[in-house]
Protein backbone atom coordinates (compact mmCIF):
# COMPACT_ATOMS: atom_id res chain seq x y z
CA UNK A 1 0.00 0.00 0.00
CA UNK A 2 0.88 3.68 -0.15
CA UNK A 3 3.51 4.47 2.46
CA UNK A 4 3.55 8.21 1.84
CA UNK A 5 0.55 10.55 1.62
CA UNK A 6 2.50 12.75 -0.80
CA UNK A 7 2.14 9.99 -3.38
CA UNK A 8 -1.60 10.49 -3.55
CA UNK A 9 -3.11 12.02 -6.67
CA UNK A 10 -6.34 12.99 -4.91
CA UNK A 11 -5.58 14.92 -1.71
CA UNK A 12 -9.08 16.27 -1.07
CA UNK A 13 -11.01 13.07 -1.71
CA UNK A 14 -13.06 13.43 1.47
CA UNK A 15 -13.80 17.14 1.12
CA UNK A 16 -11.76 18.14 4.18
CA UNK A 17 -10.75 21.35 2.41
CA UNK A 18 -12.43 23.86 0.12
CA UNK A 19 -13.32 23.10 -3.50
CA UNK A 20 -12.97 26.68 -4.79
CA UNK A 21 -10.17 27.82 -7.09
CA UNK A 22 -8.00 29.36 -4.36
CA UNK A 23 -8.20 26.19 -2.24
CA UNK A 24 -7.42 24.03 -5.27
CA UNK A 25 -4.40 26.16 -6.11
CA UNK A 26 -3.20 25.88 -2.52
CA UNK A 27 -3.21 22.08 -2.98
CA UNK A 28 -1.19 22.36 -6.21
CA UNK A 29 -3.89 22.35 -8.89
CA UNK A 30 -3.38 24.67 -11.89
CA UNK A 31 0.31 25.04 -10.92
CA UNK A 32 2.48 25.79 -13.98
CA UNK A 33 -0.25 24.43 -16.24
CA UNK A 34 0.69 26.91 -18.96
CA UNK A 35 4.30 25.67 -18.87
CA UNK A 36 3.08 22.07 -19.26
CA UNK A 37 0.91 23.07 -22.23
CA UNK A 38 3.83 24.89 -23.84
CA UNK A 39 5.83 21.64 -23.92
CA UNK A 40 3.40 20.37 -26.50
CA UNK A 41 1.34 17.33 -27.30
CA UNK A 42 4.19 14.90 -28.00
CA UNK A 43 5.88 15.58 -24.65
CA UNK A 44 2.61 15.07 -22.76
CA UNK A 45 1.81 11.86 -24.65
CA UNK A 46 5.26 10.48 -23.83
CA UNK A 47 4.72 11.27 -20.15
CA UNK A 48 1.41 9.40 -20.16
CA UNK A 49 2.81 6.43 -22.07
CA UNK A 50 5.87 6.11 -19.83
CA UNK A 51 3.78 6.49 -16.65
CA UNK A 52 1.87 3.29 -17.40
CA UNK A 53 -1.50 4.96 -16.69
CA UNK A 54 -4.37 2.76 -17.85
CA UNK A 55 -8.02 3.71 -18.19
CA UNK A 56 -9.71 3.73 -14.77
CA UNK A 57 -13.25 3.34 -16.09
CA UNK A 58 -13.07 -0.45 -16.35
CA UNK A 59 -11.42 -1.43 -19.63
CA UNK A 60 -7.86 -0.61 -18.54
CA UNK A 61 -6.57 0.41 -22.00
CA UNK A 62 -3.23 2.31 -21.87
CA UNK A 63 -4.17 6.00 -21.73
CA UNK A 64 -1.17 7.43 -23.57
CA UNK A 65 -1.57 4.98 -26.43
CA UNK A 66 -5.30 5.65 -26.70
CA UNK A 67 -4.78 9.42 -26.81
CA UNK A 68 -2.03 9.10 -29.41
CA UNK A 69 -4.52 7.49 -31.80
CA UNK A 70 -6.29 10.84 -32.17
CA UNK A 71 -5.21 12.59 -35.38
CA UNK A 72 -3.42 15.93 -35.45
CA UNK A 73 -5.93 18.74 -35.86
CA UNK A 74 -5.54 21.13 -38.81
CA UNK A 75 -3.78 24.43 -38.07
CA UNK A 76 -7.00 26.45 -38.31
CA UNK A 77 -8.97 24.12 -36.02
CA UNK A 78 -9.14 26.73 -33.27
CA UNK A 79 -11.24 28.97 -35.49
CA UNK A 80 -14.89 28.87 -34.34
CA UNK A 81 -16.00 28.20 -37.91
CA UNK A 82 -13.79 25.16 -38.51
CA UNK A 83 -14.55 21.46 -37.76
CA UNK A 84 -13.27 20.46 -34.34
CA UNK A 85 -11.95 17.45 -32.45
CA UNK A 86 -13.43 16.50 -29.10
CA UNK A 87 -12.46 15.09 -25.74
CA UNK A 88 -15.37 13.65 -23.75
CA UNK A 89 -14.92 13.06 -20.03
CA UNK A 90 -17.10 10.15 -18.93
CA UNK A 91 -18.70 10.90 -15.55
CA UNK A 92 -21.74 8.66 -16.06
CA UNK A 93 -20.64 6.17 -13.34
CA UNK A 94 -23.49 3.68 -13.33
CA UNK A 95 -21.62 0.50 -12.33
CA UNK A 96 -23.28 -0.91 -9.17
CA UNK A 97 -20.99 -0.58 -6.17
CA UNK A 98 -18.92 2.25 -7.66
CA UNK A 99 -18.68 5.64 -5.96
CA UNK A 100 -15.28 7.03 -6.97
CA UNK A 101 -16.02 9.49 -9.78
CA UNK A 102 -18.73 11.29 -7.85
CA UNK A 103 -16.21 11.82 -5.03
CA UNK A 104 -13.78 13.42 -7.48
CA UNK A 105 -16.48 15.59 -9.04
CA UNK A 106 -17.73 16.63 -5.60
CA UNK A 107 -14.39 17.32 -3.89
CA UNK A 108 -11.79 17.77 -6.64
CA UNK A 109 -13.63 19.63 -9.45
CA UNK A 110 -10.62 21.75 -10.46
CA UNK A 111 -8.48 18.64 -10.82
CA UNK A 112 -11.06 17.35 -13.32
CA UNK A 113 -11.07 20.65 -15.22
CA UNK A 114 -7.28 20.91 -15.34
CA UNK A 115 -7.12 17.30 -16.46
CA UNK A 116 -9.67 18.07 -19.16
CA UNK A 117 -7.53 20.95 -20.45
CA UNK A 118 -4.36 18.83 -20.52
CA UNK A 119 -6.29 15.89 -21.97
CA UNK A 120 -7.42 18.20 -24.76
CA UNK A 121 -3.77 19.08 -25.43
CA UNK A 122 -2.83 15.38 -25.54
CA UNK A 123 -5.65 14.62 -28.00
CA UNK A 124 -5.39 17.87 -29.99
CA UNK A 125 -9.04 18.54 -29.14
CA UNK A 126 -10.48 22.04 -29.13
CA UNK A 127 -13.62 21.34 -27.12
CA UNK A 128 -14.24 19.16 -24.06
CA UNK A 129 -17.60 17.77 -22.98
CA UNK A 130 -17.90 16.53 -19.40
CA UNK A 131 -20.80 14.07 -19.40
CA UNK A 132 -22.25 13.69 -15.89
CA UNK A 133 -24.84 11.17 -14.76
CA UNK A 134 -28.19 12.95 -14.44
CA UNK A 135 -28.64 11.94 -10.79
CA UNK A 136 -25.44 13.77 -9.81
CA UNK A 137 -27.21 17.08 -9.28
CA UNK A 138 -25.03 18.26 -6.40
CA UNK A 139 -21.83 17.27 -8.18
CA UNK A 140 -22.88 19.06 -11.37
CA UNK A 141 -23.53 22.31 -9.47
CA UNK A 142 -20.10 22.11 -7.80
CA UNK A 143 -18.40 21.43 -11.12
CA UNK A 144 -20.27 24.30 -12.80
CA UNK A 145 -19.12 26.72 -10.09
CA UNK A 146 -15.55 25.53 -10.60
CA UNK A 147 -15.96 25.94 -14.35
CA UNK A 148 -17.19 29.51 -13.87
CA UNK A 149 -14.15 30.28 -11.66
CA UNK A 150 -11.70 28.81 -14.16
CA UNK A 151 -13.37 30.67 -17.01
CA UNK A 152 -13.20 34.01 -15.17
CA UNK A 153 -9.48 33.38 -14.52
CA UNK A 154 -8.93 32.59 -18.23
CA UNK A 155 -7.71 29.08 -17.55
CA UNK A 156 -10.29 27.77 -20.03
CA UNK A 157 -13.41 29.09 -21.71
CA UNK A 158 -17.11 28.32 -21.91
CA UNK A 159 -19.26 28.74 -25.04
CA UNK A 160 -20.07 32.43 -25.41
CA UNK A 161 -16.96 33.68 -23.59
CA UNK A 162 -15.35 36.60 -25.41
CA UNK A 163 -11.78 35.59 -24.55
CA UNK A 164 -10.39 32.92 -26.84
CA UNK A 165 -6.76 33.12 -25.71
CA UNK A 166 -5.05 32.93 -22.33
CA UNK A 167 -2.74 35.54 -20.85
CA UNK A 168 0.23 34.06 -22.75
CA UNK A 169 -1.60 33.90 -26.08
CA UNK A 170 -2.32 30.15 -25.89
CA UNK A 171 -5.73 29.22 -27.36
CA UNK A 172 -8.12 28.36 -24.53
CA UNK A 173 -9.90 25.00 -24.53
CA UNK A 174 -13.69 25.18 -24.45
CA UNK A 175 -15.32 23.06 -21.72
CA UNK A 176 -19.03 22.17 -21.59
CA UNK A 177 -20.92 20.22 -18.90
CA UNK A 178 -23.64 17.88 -20.18
CA UNK A 179 -26.15 15.98 -18.03
CA UNK A 180 -27.07 12.41 -18.87
CA UNK A 181 -30.46 10.83 -18.21
CA UNK A 182 -29.54 7.86 -16.03
CA UNK A 183 -29.06 4.99 -18.52
CA UNK A 184 -26.40 2.46 -17.48
CA UNK A 185 -25.48 1.73 -21.11
CA UNK A 186 -24.43 5.37 -21.63
CA UNK A 187 -21.27 4.57 -19.72
CA UNK A 188 -20.18 2.84 -22.94
CA UNK A 189 -18.32 5.39 -25.06
CA UNK A 190 -20.32 5.23 -28.27
CA UNK A 191 -23.68 5.14 -26.45
CA UNK A 192 -22.49 8.20 -24.53
CA UNK A 193 -21.68 9.93 -27.83
CA UNK A 194 -25.15 9.11 -29.15
CA UNK A 195 -26.67 10.59 -25.99
CA UNK A 196 -24.54 13.74 -26.39
CA UNK A 197 -25.91 14.13 -29.89
CA UNK A 198 -29.45 14.05 -28.52
CA UNK A 199 -30.25 10.51 -29.63
CA UNK A 200 -31.17 7.37 -27.70
CA UNK A 201 -28.15 5.98 -25.87
CA UNK A 202 -27.43 2.92 -28.01
CA UNK A 203 -23.88 1.76 -28.75
CA UNK A 204 -22.51 2.09 -32.27
CA UNK A 205 -20.84 -0.57 -34.36
CA UNK A 206 -17.05 -0.26 -34.51
CA UNK A 207 -15.24 0.45 -36.79
CA UNK A 208 -15.29 3.34 -37.35
CA UNK A 209 -13.86 4.02 -33.91
CA UNK A 210 -14.55 7.32 -32.13
CA UNK A 211 -10.97 8.50 -32.81
CA UNK A 212 -11.88 8.31 -36.51
CA UNK A 213 -15.54 9.29 -36.45
CA UNK A 214 -17.06 10.14 -33.10
CA UNK A 215 -19.10 13.06 -31.77
CA UNK A 216 -20.82 14.93 -34.64
CA UNK A 217 -18.80 12.79 -37.03
CA UNK A 218 -15.48 14.24 -35.83
CA UNK A 219 -12.46 12.57 -34.14
CA UNK A 220 -13.33 12.04 -30.46
CA UNK A 221 -11.71 10.47 -27.42
CA UNK A 222 -13.79 9.35 -24.44
CA UNK A 223 -11.98 8.97 -21.10
CA UNK A 224 -13.08 8.33 -17.51
CA UNK A 225 -13.15 11.06 -14.83
CA UNK A 226 -10.49 9.38 -12.67
CA UNK A 227 -8.21 8.86 -15.67
CA UNK A 228 -8.46 12.48 -16.81
CA UNK A 229 -8.05 13.86 -13.28
CA UNK A 230 -4.79 11.91 -12.89
CA UNK A 231 -3.12 13.62 -15.87
CA UNK A 232 -2.05 16.92 -14.19
CA UNK A 233 -0.22 15.21 -11.31
CA UNK A 234 1.61 12.88 -13.69
CA UNK A 235 2.60 15.82 -15.90
CA UNK A 236 3.90 17.81 -12.91
CA UNK A 237 5.67 15.04 -10.98
CA UNK A 238 6.83 13.06 -13.99
CA UNK A 239 6.16 9.64 -15.44
CA UNK A 240 8.98 7.95 -13.46
CA UNK A 241 7.30 8.81 -10.16
CA UNK A 242 3.94 7.37 -11.24
CA UNK A 243 5.51 4.29 -12.81
CA UNK A 244 7.41 3.59 -9.57
CA UNK A 245 4.09 2.82 -7.86
CA UNK A 246 2.48 -0.59 -8.34
CA UNK A 247 4.11 -3.32 -10.40
CA UNK A 248 4.83 -4.08 -14.07
CA UNK A 249 1.79 -3.45 -16.23
CA UNK A 250 -0.16 -2.17 -13.23
CA UNK A 251 1.35 1.20 -12.35
CA UNK A 252 0.20 4.11 -10.22
CA UNK A 253 -2.60 4.55 -7.73
CA UNK A 254 -6.29 3.66 -7.97
CA UNK A 255 -9.47 4.74 -6.24
CA UNK A 256 -11.30 1.80 -4.65
CA UNK A 257 -14.93 1.91 -3.47
CA UNK A 258 -15.40 -0.55 -0.59
CA UNK A 259 -18.91 -1.49 0.53
CA UNK A 260 -21.04 -4.41 1.66
CA UNK A 261 -20.38 -6.32 4.87
CA UNK A 262 -17.55 -4.12 6.13
CA UNK A 263 -17.27 -2.00 9.25
CA UNK A 264 -16.58 1.32 7.49
CA UNK A 265 -17.60 1.58 3.81
CA UNK A 266 -15.40 4.10 2.02
CA UNK A 267 -13.72 5.28 -1.16
CA UNK A 268 -9.94 5.29 -0.82
CA UNK A 269 -6.86 5.84 -2.97
CA UNK A 270 -4.31 3.06 -2.80
CA UNK A 271 -1.35 1.73 -4.73
CA UNK A 272 -2.10 -0.73 -7.49
CA UNK A 273 -1.29 -4.29 -6.43
CA UNK A 274 -2.37 -4.03 -2.79
CA UNK A 275 -3.87 -7.27 -1.50
CA UNK A 276 -7.68 -7.39 -1.54
CA UNK A 277 -7.90 -8.50 2.07
CA UNK A 278 -5.30 -5.88 3.09
CA UNK A 279 -7.34 -3.20 1.32
CA UNK A 280 -10.51 -4.13 3.21
CA UNK A 281 -8.84 -4.45 6.60
CA UNK A 282 -6.63 -1.36 6.30
CA UNK A 283 -9.28 1.09 5.09
CA UNK A 284 -12.75 -0.36 5.74
CA UNK A 285 -12.20 -1.70 9.25
CA UNK A 286 -12.31 -5.29 8.04
CA UNK A 287 -15.27 -7.54 7.35
CA UNK A 288 -18.17 -7.50 9.80
CA UNK A 289 -17.66 -10.32 12.29
CA UNK A 290 -14.17 -11.01 10.97
CA UNK A 291 -12.75 -12.35 7.73
CA UNK A 292 -13.89 -15.89 8.56
CA UNK A 293 -17.48 -14.70 7.97
CA UNK A 294 -16.77 -13.58 4.39
CA UNK A 295 -18.54 -15.70 1.80
CA UNK A 296 -17.50 -13.91 -1.40
CA UNK A 297 -16.04 -10.63 -2.64
CA UNK A 298 -16.87 -8.75 -5.82
CA UNK A 299 -13.55 -7.07 -6.71
CA UNK A 300 -14.41 -4.56 -9.43
CA UNK A 301 -18.13 -3.85 -9.64
CA UNK A 302 -21.07 -6.10 -10.44
CA UNK A 303 -19.86 -6.81 -13.98
CA UNK A 304 -16.86 -8.70 -12.59
CA UNK A 305 -16.88 -12.26 -11.29
CA UNK A 306 -17.28 -12.65 -7.52
CA UNK A 307 -14.51 -14.57 -5.80
CA UNK A 308 -14.72 -17.03 -2.89
CA UNK A 309 -13.01 -16.13 0.38
CA UNK A 310 -10.04 -18.45 -0.17
CA UNK A 311 -9.06 -16.63 -3.38
CA UNK A 312 -10.07 -13.14 -2.24
CA UNK A 313 -7.75 -13.25 0.78
CA UNK A 314 -4.69 -13.85 -1.41
CA UNK A 315 -5.35 -11.98 -4.67
CA UNK A 316 -3.82 -8.59 -5.46
CA UNK A 317 -5.91 -5.67 -6.69
CA UNK A 318 -4.61 -5.08 -10.18
CA UNK A 319 -5.43 -6.02 -13.76
CA UNK A 320 -3.01 -8.95 -14.04
CA UNK A 321 -3.74 -10.72 -10.75
CA UNK A 322 -7.53 -10.51 -11.00
CA UNK A 323 -7.54 -11.62 -14.63
CA UNK A 324 -5.51 -14.69 -13.61
CA UNK A 325 -8.30 -15.84 -11.27
CA UNK A 326 -11.08 -15.25 -13.78
CA UNK A 327 -12.24 -11.84 -12.61
CA UNK A 328 -11.25 -8.23 -13.36
CA UNK A 329 -10.28 -4.96 -11.68
CA UNK A 330 -13.14 -3.15 -13.43
CA UNK A 331 -13.88 0.13 -11.68
CA UNK A 332 -12.27 -1.00 -8.41
CA UNK A 333 -15.64 -1.33 -6.65
CA UNK A 334 -15.13 -3.90 -3.89
CA UNK A 335 -18.32 -5.41 -2.44
CA UNK A 336 -17.89 -7.83 0.47
CA UNK A 337 -20.61 -10.47 0.93
CA UNK A 338 -20.74 -12.25 4.30
CA UNK A 339 -22.23 -15.61 5.26
CA UNK A 340 -25.71 -14.14 5.67
CA UNK A 341 -25.88 -13.50 1.92
CA UNK A 342 -27.16 -16.01 -0.60
CA UNK A 343 -24.80 -15.58 -3.56
CA UNK A 344 -27.37 -17.06 -5.97
CA UNK A 345 -29.92 -14.48 -4.93
CA UNK A 346 -27.28 -11.74 -5.19
CA UNK A 347 -26.46 -12.66 -8.79
CA UNK A 348 -30.18 -12.89 -9.60
CA UNK A 349 -30.51 -9.30 -8.41
CA UNK A 350 -27.65 -8.32 -10.73
CA UNK A 351 -29.31 -10.03 -13.68
CA UNK A 352 -32.56 -8.21 -12.93
CA UNK A 353 -30.57 -4.98 -13.16
CA UNK A 354 -28.94 -5.92 -16.47
CA UNK A 355 -32.26 -7.05 -17.93
CA UNK A 356 -33.72 -3.65 -17.09
CA UNK A 357 -30.71 -1.68 -18.40
CA UNK A 358 -30.17 -3.51 -21.70
CA UNK A 359 -30.77 -1.10 -24.58
CA UNK A 360 -32.32 -3.96 -26.56
CA UNK A 361 -30.25 -3.44 -29.68
CA UNK A 362 -28.43 -6.81 -29.64
CA UNK A 363 -30.38 -10.06 -29.44
CA UNK A 364 -27.89 -11.94 -27.19
CA UNK A 365 -28.07 -9.18 -24.55
CA UNK A 366 -31.76 -8.31 -24.95
CA UNK A 367 -32.94 -11.92 -24.71
CA UNK A 368 -30.04 -13.41 -22.75
CA UNK A 369 -30.39 -11.16 -19.71
CA UNK A 370 -34.04 -12.17 -19.40
CA UNK A 371 -33.27 -15.86 -19.81
CA UNK A 372 -30.49 -15.81 -17.20
CA UNK A 373 -32.73 -14.00 -14.74
CA UNK A 374 -35.60 -16.44 -15.36
CA UNK A 375 -33.33 -19.45 -14.83
CA UNK A 376 -31.97 -18.05 -11.58
CA UNK A 377 -35.48 -17.20 -10.40
CA UNK A 378 -36.54 -20.77 -11.23
CA UNK A 379 -33.71 -22.11 -9.08
CA UNK A 380 -34.58 -19.81 -6.20
CA UNK A 381 -38.19 -21.02 -6.36
CA UNK A 382 -36.99 -24.60 -5.92
CA UNK A 383 -38.01 -25.73 -9.41
CA UNK A 384 -34.54 -25.97 -10.97
CA UNK A 385 -32.57 -28.92 -12.31
CA UNK A 386 -29.06 -29.75 -13.51
CA UNK A 387 -30.16 -28.95 -17.05
CA UNK A 388 -30.85 -25.36 -15.96
CA UNK A 389 -27.23 -24.93 -14.95
CA UNK A 390 -26.17 -26.21 -18.35
CA UNK A 391 -28.60 -23.79 -19.98
CA UNK A 392 -27.21 -20.90 -17.92
CA UNK A 393 -23.66 -21.76 -18.93
CA UNK A 394 -24.63 -22.06 -22.61
CA UNK A 395 -26.54 -18.77 -22.59
CA UNK A 396 -23.83 -16.82 -20.73
CA UNK A 397 -21.09 -18.05 -23.05
CA UNK A 398 -23.26 -17.23 -26.05
CA UNK A 399 -23.65 -13.65 -24.81
CA UNK A 400 -19.95 -13.06 -24.15
CA UNK A 401 -18.23 -11.38 -27.07
CA UNK A 402 -21.33 -11.41 -29.26
CA UNK A 403 -22.78 -7.95 -28.69
CA UNK A 404 -21.94 -4.50 -30.06
CA UNK A 405 -20.74 -3.27 -26.67
CA UNK A 406 -19.44 -5.05 -23.56
CA UNK A 407 -22.79 -5.14 -21.78
CA UNK A 408 -23.41 -8.72 -22.91
CA UNK A 409 -20.14 -9.71 -21.25
CA UNK A 410 -21.00 -7.63 -18.17
CA UNK A 411 -24.28 -9.49 -17.72
CA UNK A 412 -22.79 -12.91 -18.41
CA UNK A 413 -19.71 -12.63 -16.19
CA UNK A 414 -21.45 -12.78 -12.77
CA UNK A 415 -23.27 -15.95 -13.86
CA UNK A 416 -20.10 -17.58 -15.22
CA UNK A 417 -18.32 -16.74 -11.95
CA UNK A 418 -21.18 -18.27 -9.99
CA UNK A 419 -20.96 -21.47 -12.04
CA UNK A 420 -17.19 -21.61 -11.65
CA UNK A 421 -16.80 -20.90 -7.95
CA UNK A 422 -20.20 -21.44 -6.34
CA UNK A 423 -21.71 -24.42 -8.15
CA UNK A 424 -22.58 -26.24 -4.89
CA UNK A 425 -24.78 -23.29 -3.90
CA UNK A 426 -26.58 -23.51 -7.24
CA UNK A 427 -27.00 -27.28 -7.01
CA UNK A 428 -28.32 -27.09 -3.46
CA UNK A 429 -31.55 -25.54 -4.73
CA UNK A 430 -32.63 -28.61 -6.68
CA UNK A 431 -31.08 -31.06 -4.23
CA UNK A 432 -33.27 -29.62 -1.46
CA UNK A 433 -30.36 -28.70 0.77
CA UNK A 434 -29.88 -24.91 0.57
CA UNK A 435 -26.42 -23.78 1.65
CA UNK A 436 -28.00 -20.70 3.24
CA UNK A 437 -31.63 -20.81 4.43
CA UNK A 438 -33.45 -17.85 2.87
CA UNK A 439 -36.84 -16.47 3.85
CA UNK A 440 -39.36 -16.69 0.99
CA UNK A 441 -40.26 -13.02 1.47
CA UNK A 442 -36.74 -11.95 0.57
CA UNK A 443 -37.27 -13.29 -2.95
CA UNK A 444 -40.64 -11.72 -3.63
CA UNK A 445 -38.89 -8.70 -5.16
CA UNK A 446 -37.83 -10.87 -8.11
CA UNK A 447 -41.29 -12.23 -8.85
CA UNK A 448 -42.80 -8.75 -8.71
CA UNK A 449 -40.11 -7.19 -10.94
Amino acid sequence: GLENDTDRVFNNLYGDHGVDLDSARARGDWFRTTAIISRGRDWLLNQLKNSGLRGRGGAGFPTGLKMSLMPTAPENAHSPHQPQQYLVVNGDEGEPGTSKDRQILRNEPHKVLEGAVLGAVATDAQRVYIYIRGEFVHERLILQRALDEASESRLLRQPGDAARFGANGTPLKTVVIHRGAGAYVCGEETALIESLEGKMGKPRLKPPFPAQKGLFGRPTLVSNVETVASIPTIARRGSKWYASLGRHGNHGTKLFSISGAVESPCTVEEEMGIGLRDLVEKHAGGAKGGWSHVRAVIPGGCSTSMLPRAIAEKVMMDYTALSAVGSALGTGAVVVLDDTVDVVEAVARMEMFYRHESCGQCTPCREGTGVLFALLEKLLAGDGAESDLQAMDHMARGMSGHTICAMGDAAATPVLGLLRYFRPELESYFRKAPVIPTKPSSRSVFRSA
